[in-house]
Formats: C-alpha cells, sequence, structure tokens
C-alpha cells in the first residue's frame, strides 16, 4: 500500500532540519525500498516539512516508519498526516 507522509516542521526549526539531516536521508536510503519518493517542503528556498511516498504493507508499518525517522525523533514536525495514496500517473 503506498502512503503519503506529509509533515509540517515547527516555527523555527530549520537548525533542527539541518542538524538532523544527514542522519534522515541516510534512513530514507536504507529502509529496504520503504520510500518510493521523497523531498522538502518549501517556502521559497526554505525547507519547512516533508513529503515522503512510502510503500508499505499496512498503515501500522508507516506509522511505525514515521516514528523511527531522526527528523520525527529529533522534535522537528508540528504535525504529521499518513495518508493513503493511489498512484495514478
Amino acid at each position: 500500500m503506498l502512503v503519503a507522509l506529509i509533515a509540517k516542521d515547527k516555527n523555527d526549526a530549520l537548525q533542527t532540519r539541518l542538524d538532523n539531516r544527514p542522519a534522515h536521508i541516510a534512513y530514507l536510503k536504507d529502509t529496504g525500498g520503504v520510500v518510493s519518493q521523497a523531498g522538502p517542503l518549501l517556502d521559497g528556498e526554505t525547507m519547512i516539512g516533508s513529503l515522503v511516498i512510502l510503500d508499505v504493507e499496512d498503515m501500522a508499518a508507516a506509522e511505525a516508519w514515521a516514528a523511527n525517522d531522526p527528523y520525527a525523533k529529533a522534535g522537528l514536525f508540528q504535525s504529521v498526516e499518513l495518508i493513503p495514496w493511489k498512484k495514478v500517473i
């Protein structure tokens, strides 16, 4: 199942994002093909959140993946939504 993870950063959290970015990128790459696509949400050129498309067995797996993201562990996010998603194109 595909799940869109849409996470918005806390206000004034850019330094937290930058400090944890290398660990987050490694996590994206090292989770056995779970991540289909990923990238930051932007306000101009400033990163303000994340969009990650997960390919998981069920919503529980998506929740576990999200909880173990280094960004989540660092307390970066103000909000996180996990929404089932269907690829059309």
